[in-house]
């Protein structure tokens, strides 16, 4: 089965090198290693003589919001034009265990769960000491995510919930990308789009199958909790879900939000609104 990684770029330079080094040193090499470059020229000099060699896709980015959806779709378009057979996507701050591509194609291969969003444990790491990350360290610090499941390393388990869907490590077969649709590109900056995906999987018939063996480890850098350096793309995206699907996405950030009095419910249109700052006019 002829494998694509594909992965979103845009800064997180030494993550995206961590990344290209633990494809590398998998038991399985993809046959492709797609990288698309939201904005950001400077990719080819960092994927530059390394192995897997790496496509790099360019994807514009408008308005200062960056365009997950549309880069996730462009980097499929380009490595279905190649031939690809099995789509990996993996964020850019994520570096693949050993088996991961092993793995993720053992389970495309099984009729079971052929047509299926296969998704692989994420862990998340400490930030790394002053020499950086070393490969095989990562699966003694990472700690596993206390909200997703977590199989044994020889487990496939069938019949996930598609709210417990991201976007951080899937894989899936051809036919399934054509069967889903691909991603929703109304959705722009942070939030909501990889959920809409795991809607829009579930109403074509598409199961969700947790992989066990197909660990990825996610790099750390500075997050805030909530988010709100993106509360406008949440706020947004949160909108455009609720117009698709009936139900509001993200309501732990939302809750968060209003309790802090950046955000409240409106009554009368039904939907979460952004209260002025502290001293703006009316």
């Amino acid at each position: 089965m002829r494998t694509a990684v594909i992965t979103l770029a845009a800064g997180r330079h030494r993550h995206l090198a961590l990344q290209q080094a633990g494809l590398a040193a998998g038991s399985r090499t993809p046959e492709q290693y797609v990288v698309v470059a939201m904005d950001d020229p400077g990719l080819g000099g960092v994927l530059a003589g390394r192995r897997p060699a790496a496509t790099i896709v360019g994807c514009p980015v408008r308005d200062g919001n960056l365009p997950l959806a549309r880069a996730r779709n462009l980097g499929a378009a380009r490595a279905l034009e190649r031939g690809a057979e099995l789509l990996v996507f993996l964020d850019v701050d994520c570096v693949p265990g050993e088996r991961l591509l092993e793995r993720y194609a053992q389970a495309a291969g099984n009729p079971a769960h052929h047509r299926s969003l296969l998704c692989g444990t994420v862990a998340h790491l400490p930030p790394p000491g002053p020499a950086g990350y070393r490969l095989p360290h990562l699966p003694v610090l990472a700690r596993p995510h206390p909200a997703r499941p977590a199989p044994a390393p020889d487990e496939i388990r069938g019949g996930g919930d598609h709210r417990l869907f991201w976007s951080l490590s899937f894989a899936l077969t051809a036919g399934t990308w054509q069967a889903v649709g691909g991603f929703c590109e109304e959705y722009e900056g942070y939030g909501g789009e990889d959920t809409d995906y795991g809607q829009r999987a579930r109403a074509a018939g598409v199961g969700l199958t947790w992989v066990g063996g197909a660990p990825a480890f996610h790099q750390h850098h500075p997050t805030s909790s909530p988010p709100v350096e993106h509360l406008d793309d949440i706020l947004r995206n949160a909108e455009i879900f609720h117009r698709r699907w009936g139900w509001w996405p993200m309501s732990g950030w939302l809750d968060e939000f209003a309790a802090g009095g950046l955000i409240h419910w409106n009554r009368s249109t039904a939907r979460w609104e952004r209260d002025p700052a502290p001293g703006a006019g009316p």
